[in-house]
């Protein structure tokens, strides 16, 4: 059927409850953008999450909305953990796939003439691509020693500093995981991959800081005006996509065999009670994945430091990389919420989203408890990136969330075709964005015109009050897979 929101204000979209729904749906966009949003399956699908027992408060979808699998991309649900489920659809392939943010003491200026030996050195230092595999090679012992500690593991193996795990949302590590969850299938493959890039939207940026918006915030952040930054965008590779296609098969046996007490609008919603053992051993494999990709994007950082040290010929202190933060999304975490004025605790899908974390939040690092969570929102290639900092109204609408991207709009087949005849790292060239791709079907598929304009999904997000605008990024050089 065909879902017409109600408009609510300029930021908000109400779906009343109707049929089968449980709570209301709520869309954080414009009404520019909403009118693209109606034009695919993504609204139905914030009506479909609706339906799932145990929902709390809305089905919610942020500005970035589009299709994906079962879930949309972008949306956002909180269960109760009596009541409620957990959904590997509701957590997505590529768990724990986020952004790592590195500021530096370069400025664009003084680098200008070396950005291009900068990309080469960096694409041929980084692994990328489809089915990449990196220069380490794990045991299955050191896998299991990676898939419980996280980031923490890579500190260890002298990939960076524990100063690091300070600035990564949950130190890098989220507690529960259990390698004893994990299909043979799942450990295989990610023997080899940790220390990779991967393909698709995943990339590796070399920034200049575009525009302040709040000083105070960006000094909190070590942020100016012409500065270098470098943005890392990975998650937990072909391990993560394996364990959620493990547990979203056995789900689906569990549904043809009559398994569940209440009937799906999608088969793609397959989920399992949060009290039964199948979810306790999905979200313990699923916190092995988040724990891999943490350490992936530690490690990533560390060889970017030491490329790019080794290319511009400099010294650590005149480098000066430092992380800013890391922040994840696609996954689902159980975090303390009011509901109706009382704290509860809720399990917290968030899918193509991530968290936004007001100030003075007990989860923040001390460094950040009064400026509020940095929050990333990266671009994709020739667009900018944004920094902006939480705000309380993410906790008052969103339980905490934000968006995490611009969102596609053009599925990937459809930027192939409207890139037929166009040579894109050309045309990225000439907008002064140098680029190094694995393949050219990538750099198609991820043209800039394949995705919203991240300025008014920006804007959305700062006028509804669920994260401020700190700083913009303008990329200057990507690598890709």
């Amino acid at each position: 059927m065909t879902l017409k929101p109600k408009k609510i204000d300029s930021c908000r979209w109400l779906i009343p409850r109707s049929g089968d729904m449980r709570v209301p749906g709520m869309v954080f966009s414009s009404e520019k953008m909403m009118q693209s949003i109606e034009k695919d399956q993504s609204l139905e699908q914030v009506r479909n999450v609706a339906t799932l027992p145990g929902i709390v408060g809305h089905s919610l979808a942020m500005p970035d909305i589009h299709w994906g699998y079962g879930f949309p991309i972008g949306g956002v649900a909180a269960f109760d953990p009596d009541e409620g489920i957990v959904s590997p659809g509701g957590v997505g392939y590529d768990i724990n796939c986020g952004c790592r943010l590195m500021t530096t003491g370069l400025k664009a200026a003084d680098i200008q003439p070396h950005i291009r030996d900068m990309v080469y050195a960096l694409f041929k230092g980084i692994p990328a691509g489809v089915g990449s595999t990196g220069m380490l090679r794990l045991s299955k012992s050191k896998q299991r020693d990676v898939a419980v500690q996280g980031a923490a593991w890579a500190v260890k193996q002298g990939y960076g500093t524990a100063h690091d795990l300070e600035k990564t949302e949950d130190r890098g590590v989220l507690p529960g995981a259990d390698p004893s969850a994990l299909s043979e299938r799942a450990v295989q493959r990610g023997l080899n991959q940790l220390g990779t890039l991967g393909s698709g939207n995943h990339f590796l940026e070399i920034q200049r800081v575009d525009k302040i918006y709040d000083r105070e915030k960006a000094s909190r952040f070590n942020l100016f005006e012409g500065q270098i930054t470098i943005f890392i965008h990975t998650g937990s590779r072909g391990f993560g996509h394996q364990i959620c296609d493990d547990f979203l098969k056995e789900m689906h046996r569990k549904i043809a065999g009559g398994g569940q007490p209440f009937s799906l609008p999608d088969r793609q919603l397959a989920c399992a009670s949060l009290k039964s053992g199948l979810a306790r051993r999905y979200l313990a494999a699923m916190a092995c994945a988040a724990n891999y990709a943490w350490a992936n994007r530690q490690i990533l950082m560390h060889w970017t430091r030491e490329i790019l040290l080794q290319t511009l010929a400099t010294t650590p202190d005149a480098l000066g990389m430092s992380l800013l933060y890391d922040v994840c999304h696609n996954i689902a975490k159980t975090e303390s919420h009011t509901v109706d004025g009382k704290p509860v605790n809720l399990c917290v899908h968030r899918k193509g989203a991530t968290r936004a974390l007001p100030p003075g939040h007990p989860l923040l690092p001390d460094i950040y408890r009064s400026t509020g969570q940095p929050v990333l929102i990266p671009g994709d290639m020739g667009t900018f990136s944004y920094v902006l900092a939480g705000a309380e109204g993410a906790m008052e609408q969103s339980f905490g969330s934000c968006c995490h991207g611009a969102g596609r709009a053009l599925s990937r087949s459809q930027a192939i075709k409207k890139a037929q005849g166009r040579t894109i790292h050309r045309e990225m060239e000439d907008s002064g964005v140098f680029v190094q791709s694995r393949g050219k079907k990538t750099l198609k598929e991820e043209m800039p015109e394949a995705y919203k304009d991240i300025s008014q999904v920006v804007e959305v997000v700062h006028q509804a009050g669920l994260a401020r605008k700190v700083a913009r990024l303008k990329p200057l050089g990507v690598i890709k897979g």
